[in-house]
């Protein structure tokens, strides 16, 4: 493992097993702020009332933030995908806890799940037979997709150019999008300079990608299996 991967935020969640608690706490609370709508997609799909699926996500996760998690942490737990669908299968199992979980709450931390957007974002989940488990998954491919899309919009759109990027977007996506001689004219262009922008957007998205997919994980090597993996939830479901 590099030096400059061990201070990614689950590297810090599991290091903080022998020792610094208070800075892994930090980590897996910017974790689940970041990750909290796969968890309630996940909920939202066993239990159909959108309120009880909002009230069970955040009693999920002040569970989660209370209860001293790391130290319940073992070695092989590598991915932190799989070790929140672990823990939230295992809540929602335990009636009385959840019972208890949902009692609590008045000036607890726990993450910032905005009920409004978590609702419509369900809402624009496409009618598939797909299960609670792998909805979380497909939804956990896509955050990742999303969040290593929006640094490069904002990388983008402080540099000279800020309209390239919603230009070029769609050649990143797939499905859709304008030729590249569109793309010139629209952006005062040579064809070959979109095409070499297109390309270098490409590699800065691929980076970032893996650097969000490293925040999750626990060792470096590990981290084009978990991209190869995520694709394949996602992909299916993209055309």
């Amino acid at each position: 493992m590099s030096s400059g991967f061990a201070t990614t935020q689950w590297s810090v969640v599991l290091a903080a097993r022998d020792g610094q608690a208070t800075q892994g706490r930090q980590a897996l609370e910017t974790l689940c702020d970041a990750y909290w709508y796969p968890v309630y997609a996940y909920v939202r799909r066993r239990w159909c009332d959108p309120d009880q699926a909002r009230d069970l996500t955040q009693a999920f996760f002040a569970d989660l933030l209370e209860r001293g998690a790391l130290q319940n942490l073992s070695p092989e737990k590598g991915r932190f995908r799989a070790f929140l669908l672990a823990s939230v299968r295992n809540f929602l199992s335990h009636e009385r806890d959840r019972e208890q979980a949902l009692k609590r709450g008045g000036g607890m931390r726990t993450v910032s799940l905005d009920a409004d957007e978590a609702e419509h974002r369900f809402e624009l989940e496409p009618v598939t037979e797909l299960t609670p488990e792998q909805l979380f998954e497909r939804r956990w491919g896509l955050t990742v997709m999303e969040r290593a899309m929006s640094r490069l919009k904002t990388r983008m759109q402080s540099s000279d150019r800020p309209l390239l990027f919603d230009a070029l977007k769609p050649h990143l996506e797939g499905g859709s999008h304008a030729p590249y001689r569109q793309v010139a004219s629209e952006m005062a262009m040579s064809v070959g300079a979109v095409k070499v922008a297109v390309h270098r957007l490409r590699q800065s998205y691929g980076k970032m990608l893996r650097e969000e997919i490293a925040e999750t994980v626990a060792d470096a090597s590990i981290v084009d299996d978990e991209l190869r993996y995520l694709l394949t939830v996602v992909r299916p479901l993209q055309a």
